[in-house]
């Protein structure tokens, strides 16, 4: 099997990025920072936004109730507001999920093309 170098894991994500992972705008996550409490990325000297791994989970959860389950902001904050923290648990567990299939596929494509050549 060939050599494959690990993921290396930034520490810090910038809007750009978080909202490609996303597929959205940026505009729609400064938005989310200001309606949402629970989204606060730290800010370099020139104002940018730093994204930890849990501000890109949180608002992964906010964008489930949001875009996924078709929650009102309000409803959202609702959910929030209530301590269902256990949704970001599970929001992570499918997220989770979905790498570790994406991994065995493509696993089993690389086994699938070494056995056709």
């Amino acid at each position: 099997m060939p050599y494959k170098e690990r993921e290396i894991e930034k520490k810090y994500h910038s809007i750009g990025e978080v909202a490609q992972m996303f597929k959205v705008a940026a505009s729609l996550i400064r938005y989310w920072e200001g309606e949402f409490d629970i989204i606060r990325p730290k800010k370099d000297k020139k104002g940018n936004r730093r994204y930890t791994k849990d501000d890109i989970q949180k608002i992964r959860y906010i964008y489930h109730l949001v875009k996924e389950k078709g929650y009102t902001l309000d409803g959202a904050r609702e959910v929030i507001a209530q301590g269902k923290e256990k949704g970001f648990d599970k929001v992570a567990a499918v997220q989770k999920l979905q790498e570790i299939k994406d991994f065995l596929i493509n696993i089993r494509d690389e086994i699938n093309a070494k056995s056709d050549s």
